[in-house]
């Protein structure tokens, strides 16, 4: 009879951590319509990002000293895990100033890759791993071999589908996958943007 409480216990906590990671993931994931926006209203896009990254900021710190801001406060309450318990939830913050400084630092058209590969390869990363995920990779923090995978096939997608270049497709899935399973918590946002978007445009360049 214990043992199946527990074993009922365990069974809600992983559901729980689950549809925490969906409901976080699918606004990962919805990002990937900035390039889009961007592209049709560059600046006045650009300005709500950072409006945004400081609006946010401003509630996270008002939730800490225990001001809760109607629906923010809560939508963090919900997509939280669990190591983000009663601390400032960075993540947000810095996917939004990933996708600003990939957009600030390189033409739109390389920094589309770049933010693609933090939409889709780092969503993609997490919610396989935490669903199918069962083989850890050594020294990376609980990542999972199948979310390295889910991050390689949805990064190689989303830049095949956008540049029509297989080799550079898969050169710049590689790269995303080796960046993503480094145990790097919150800063690969501002990292596979960035560094993605720097590497398409040098592939670019050399004429792959």
């Amino acid at each position: 009879m214990q043992n199946n409480i527990l074993e009922g216990i365990v069974v809600n906590q992983r559901k729980n951590s689950i549809l925490k990671e969906l409901f976080r993931k699918t606004i990962h994931i919805c990002s990937a319509f900035v390039p889009l926006l961007l592209h049709y209203f560059y600046w006045p896009v650009m300005i709500l990002l950072v409006l945004a990254a400081a609006g946010y900021t401003l509630c996270e710190f008002l939730r800490l000293h225990n001001y809760s801001i109607p629906l923010i406060s809560k939508i963090t309450e919900i997509a939280a895990r669990k190591r983000d318990e009663n601390k400032f939830v960075l993540g947000p913050v810095t996917l939004v100033l990933g996708i600003l400084l990939a957009a600030f630092l390189l033409p739109l058209e390389y920094a589309t890759v770049g933010i693609f590969a933090l939409s889709f390869g780092d969503g993609c990363a997490s919610l396989v791993g935490k669903i199918i995920g069962k083989i850890t990779i050594p020294g990376a923090r609980g990542k999972t071999v199948a979310g390295s995978l889910a991050c390689f096939f949805a990064v190689f997608l989303a830049a095949f589908c956008y540049s029509g270049n297989c080799l550079i497709s898969l050169i710049i899935g590689v790269s995303a996958m080796v960046i993503e399973v480094l145990p790097l918590a919150d800063a690969d946002n501002l990292i596979i943007p960035i560094s993605i978007g720097f590497i398409y445009k040098l592939l670019c360049g050399l004429n792959f």
